[in-house]
């Protein structure tokens, strides 16, 4: 089955078992906000460890001093995070969307810079790329509006990719694109009635060499490779949840079954098992243990 098709199956699945479990949902969403933020703060550099992200917000002591930035970094994102999913279900994204999450996210880090786009002299680099002059940035934005609201009959996962290479090619801010663009996936993903994603910060490598292969080749092959993976992880584990399984590791897993845990790993590194990556650590819905209290 191809990851397209494998897709919408996961997708109608996941449509059926979420029927009335609207509190569940939300706690999934509620806890998965601090891997959000770790992650995607992780592939800009950031020092936080995800307990250390988590303490902070839960507004708990951390056991070494961090810079205020990083913490209005964490903090910050949560808050778009958390902002987008309710809101994306009731407003189109746009580019007046697009810079109040900016605002959002860069507000009491940058002030001068937050809730606008590059100007004047402000050239950004990107690795060995230079992002565009300032005065093309709001009409390659529509451009590529124009070209993600015109490709509907393509797949969902070309369409957030190309979307996010086409972004960061821009690169319309200062500073943040990085953590921007990864929520507008979500926005967009959320408002086309799909789950959101976590780009793992331990894939770093690889979503580097996704915007080399787009800069070099106009390619969108390896973020598709990214992003479908993404989304068959998160199907993965909100229908662990919602179908009621034991969540166990795949070590367990491993054991029980009298499997071999290293090509576990391989699989669900392919996403060829419905395995899923939770607090750094891979984990499955164990069907047996939900077979077993069902009798």
């Amino acid at each position: 089955m191809s990851v397209y098709k494998k897709i919408d199956s996961l997708r109608e699945r996941y449509y059926q078992s979420a029927r009335n479990k609207d509190s569940l949902l939300k706690l999934i969403s509620e806890v998965e906000v601090t891997e959000q933020v770790y992650n995607s703060n992780a592939i800009e550099n950031s020092t936080l460890s995800l307990e250390e992200t988590e303490k902070i917000l839960l507004h708990l002591d951390l056991d070494r001093y961090v810079s205020e930035r990083e913490i209005f970094e964490a903090k910050n994102l949560a808050r778009v995070v958390t902002y987008i999913d309710t809101k994306a279900k009731q407003q189109e994204l746009n580019l007046e969307m697009i810079l109040l999450l900016h605002r959002m996210l860069i507000t009491n880090i940058s002030d001068n810079i937050a809730g606008r786009f590059r100007k004047n002299d402000e050239w950004v680099r990107v690795a060995n790329h230079i992002a565009c002059d300032p005065e093309q940035i709001i009409g390659k934005l529509e451009d590529m509006f124009i070209k993600y609201n015109s490709s509907v009959n393509e797949s969902v996962i070309k369409r957030i990719a190309v979307f996010h290479l086409n972004f960061e090619h821009i690169h319309p801010f200062v500073d943040g694109n990085g953590r921007i663009g990864r929520v507008l996936n979500n926005y967009l993903l959320i408002r086309e009635g799909y789950v959101p994603i976590n780009i793992k910060y331990i894939d770093r490598t690889l979503y580097y060499d996704a915007f080399e292969e787009f800069d070099r080749n106009n390619s969108s092959s390896i973020m598709e490779e990214i992003v479908g993976k993404a989304i068959t992880n998160s199907y993965h584990k909100r229908l662990a949840y919602l179908d009621g399984m034991d969540i166990i590791t795949l070590n367990e897993y491993a054991k029980q079954n009298n499997l071999s845990h290293s090509n576990l790993i391989n699989k669900a590194k392919r996403q060829t098992i419905e395995a899923f990556l939770e607090k750094g650590e891979w984990k499955i819905g164990n069907p047996t243990s939900k077979a077993t209290r069902n009798e």
